[in-house]
């Protein structure tokens, strides 16, 4: 008998740990939903025999949540601390060490950022798991005292085209779950009034089982607002707001730190939690009134582990301990076991920290906004945490041994050596054909499906929005810009994210990444500032994934380190793997900007006739992971880039747009230079003319190599010679290709020639996606 029931009007057992088996202990931890492994279970064993005691179900439960994959990144944090962490700044106020990073904007403000993984829940209960994951990036970047004022969202589904027969059991269709993904994504952050105006869409086989759902949030605060996540002082109460607690949610991040099988969706549906965006407004309302007021010393939300992790994390980063009195906590259903109180994920609460003078008055501002609040314990001295229930003491465990948690420094196979780079390309049958297929391709064809279902305006403070040109006929824009404060002064986002180049080669494909989050802030007239990352990867005792992920996260940390933008927040998911295999590794980043003067930023559509286009960078034979390779079969060597590279381009670009009127920019990604003046024309409706015949290579790759580091740019010809000067000064590479006018797009080289009408090509572009989901 492993489990003993004790004697107190209430459930509550004593786990009989002291002289269990190693069986004993695997049974344990999979009985209890705990996920951790045989040495985690022994170190619990070791820690209780000196307490000389077993451990109640709370206090193990307690450490399930605490030492879990997604609570205490223990596969991970070795190789981030090496790779990524490294990268500072001097204007970053807080980066990594909190729920939100946070940096400054100008001299009286900061912004705040967060992205964030919502995947197996996501997987299991589209609209309910999307939801809520907007629900908690809100909060993270809420409890830094900031307003949220911009919400992310990269999604990653399987192939819509997917025949239902082929559909795994216990797996839901790409499109059933991109529909409820995209409707609980807009349901929730529609309601709350944030705007959505930035993200990605992509879709691979290997999200069939296992989808990705990345959900990021940017918030603004005066800098002498931004509070911390922890408590202030030693005899500080703890206030608990907003939602009651039920039992959904329970086991959330213990479920997300392992791999999904056929049964998930009866076994774990009970750990994808239950948002209610209609009180996530007054709570936002009353925690930045508490923050103004200087009524409170820390605050935190309550999101992965529910209580046991926010209790002990607010204690233990102060150096402090606390006390807890569950009975108090005000619960949704009658006869919760104490343990599941204090795990459970219910949604829109937030917990402060509150100076005993203050109490009554914090009170009365969560009364006023009808956002219910209770005092249910206090901050100690001495360094343990103890939680009562009816007045019995069932959890008693020292701070720095429940939230330290476990550090792997997992092994890895390199993958470097062993990518095979052989180029199979060739040029294709039918370019026209070729083109459309591309252009048409799920993966670059209009999001606007998504897009229009968000409100990417309330708030009235986007000025760049995520589809740029003519009204109601917009083409894709590299980055949006929003005016966070009154001044002129702006923040640009992008979302840069392609799991086939990491697939292909984890080093380069990350590299590539970055570099086209460079490029995106870079093409609307943005200095590159910070960025937040999303690691998703399968199973990390695996070795193979471990080194992608390892070779993802040491690319991404060489780019960066040598562009020299900080890393401000980030989040890792593992396990996205089931018995039909691993998602493609898929790092999502979050790019932010600055710009002095909104006023000057610029878009990616076509602007006049009779203007030249100019390409800036080097095309090469660069196949891997292409669009056209998923087009025409073909492999080839993985884009590569430098961060001197990459900077040198950047910063001569930004000089460029100071210098002249540069009235349109866009960089070349997913499809090469043949998608990248689709989109401008598109944007516009105005054609071009393009003449291949000064490039090198062949014409294939001058029209569908994806080289990075490439941007196009629309210019006044009485500027052109001079524009060209600028960069040749640099020893940079640039090009005339041709000019805008006319009704088609016209690609020549030498002999070769083929040409499309605008329209054409627009309908092919705007149909990619809704010829799926109507």
């Amino acid at each position: 008998m492993m489990y003993s029931k004790v004697e107190v009007p209430f459930e509550l057992f004593e786990i009989q740990i002291l002289d269990a088996t190693d069986e004993d202990l695997i049974n344990i931890s999979q009985e209890l939903g705990l996920a951790l492994n045989l040495e985690e279970m022994k170190r619990i064993k070791d820690y209780f025999k000196k307490k000389g005691r077993n451990p109640t179900d709370i206090e193990i439960q307690s450490i399930g949540q605490a030492w879990s994959e997604h609570c205490c990144y223990k596969s991970s944090k070795y190789y981030l601390k090496k790779s990524i962490f490294k990268s500072k700044a001097d204007y970053v106020i807080l980066a990594i060490e909190e729920d939100a990073g946070v940096a400054e904007f100008d001299e009286d403000h900061a912004y705040v950022v967060a992205l964030e993984s919502h995947n197996h829940p996501s997987a299991i209960e589209p609209y309910g798991g999307a939801a809520t994951g907007i629900g908690g990036i809100l909060r993270d970047v809420l409890c830094m005292g900031s307003q949220p004022v911009a919400l992310i969202d990269p999604l990653f589904f399987g192939e819509p085209a997917t025949p239902v027969e082929e559909i795994p059991p216990g797996t839901k269709h790409p499109l059933y779950l991109l529909s409820g993904v995209v409707s609980g994504i807009r349901d929730y952050g529609n309601r709350v009034g944030i705007p959505t105006v930035s993200g990605s869409l992509f879709f691979d086989q290997s999200y069939l089982t296992n989808c990705i759902v990345n959900v990021g949030c940017v918030g603004i605060a005066p800098k002498k607002n931004i509070i911390r996540s922890r408590a202030g002082n030693a005899g500080d109460i703890f206030i608990l707001a907003g939602g009651f607690t039920g039992r959904d949610g329970i086991h959330g991040v213990t479920f997300a730190s392992a791999e999904l099988h056929e049964k998930s969706e009866e076994e774990s549906r009970s750990a994808v939690q239950l948002g209610n965006p209609i009180i996530k407004e007054p709570i936002i309302h009353s925690c930045l009134e508490l923050v103004e007021k200087k009524l409170i010393t820390g605050m935190k939300d309550l999101g992965g582990g529910g209580l046991s992790c926010v209790v002990g994390e607010m204690a233990h980063s102060a150096g402090f301990g606390a006390e807890v009195h569950l009975e108090k906590v005000p619960l949704k259903e009658e006869n919760m076991a104490p343990w599941e109180i204090w795990v459970s994920e219910s949604q829109e609460r937030m917990m402060v920290t509150v100076r005993p003078k203050n109490v009554d008055e914090v009170l009365y501002v969560f009364q006023k906004w009808d956002v219910p609040a209770t005092i249910i314990g206090s901050v100690t001295k001495e360094k343990s945490l103890r939680v009562y229930f009816q007045d019995y003491k069932i959890y008693e465990m020292d701070i720095d041994f429940v939230t330290s948690g476990v550090e792997y420094c997992r092994p890895y196979t390199a993958l470097k050596n062993k990518v095979d780079e052989t180029d199979t390309s060739s040029p294709p049958e039918n370019y026209e054909k070729t083109f459309i297929d591309i252009i048409s391709h799920p993966n670059v064809a209009s999001r606007e499906w998504v897009i229009r279902q968000y409100d990417h305006e309330v708030r009235a403070s986007t000025v760049l929005k995520p589809l740029h040109g003519r009204f109601n006929f917009e083409g894709p824009g590299d980055a949006s810009i929003i005016k966070p404060t009154k001044s002129y002064k702006g923040l640009s986002l992008c979302v840069a994210t392609n799991p086939w180049l990491v697939k292909t080669n984890p080093y380069w494909g990350t590299a590539s990444i970055v570099d086209e989050m460079i490029r995106n802030l870079v093409s609307v007239n943005s200095v590159p500032h910070s960025f937040a990352d999303c690691l998703n990867f399968g199973n990390p005792e695996k070795e193979e994934r471990m080194g992608e992920f390892v070779e993802c996260v040491e690319a991404m940390g060489w780019m960066v380190d040598g562009i020299g933008i900080p890393c401000l927040s980030g989040n890792v998911s593992l396990y996205n793997e089931t018995v039909h295999g691993s998602i493609a590794p898929t790092p999502s980043l979050l790019g932010l900007g600055l710009i002095d003067d909104i006023r000057n930023s610029i878009t990616s559509d076509l602007k006049r006739k009779g203007d030249p286009i100019v390409l800036i960078g080097e095309t090469k034979k660069e196949f891997g992971g292409s669009l056209y390779s998923a087009v025409t079969g073909a492999n080839g060597k993985v884009p590569r880039t430098s961060p001197e590279l990459l900077k040198s381009y950047s910063d001569a670009m930004l000089e460029s747009f100071n210098e002249f009127e540069v009235v349109a920019c866009h960089d070349l990604s997913e499809g090469g230079l043949a998608v990248g003046i689709a989109e401008m024309c598109i944007g516009s409706g105005i054609g071009a003319s393009i003449d291949l015949s000064g490039m090198k290579e062949e014409t294939y790759t001058k029209l569908f190599s994806e080289s990075n580091t490439r941007w196009l740019v629309e210019i006044k010809e009485s500027d052109l010679s001079d524009y060209l000067s600028l960069f040749n000064s640099k020893g940079l590479n640039v090009i005339v290709l041709g000019a805008t006018g006319g009704n088609n797009l016209t690609f020549t080289d030498g002999a070769f020639s083929f040409s499309l009408s605008v329209e054409e090509i627009e309908q092919a572009w705007r149909t990619g996606i809704t010829r799926y989901t109507g």
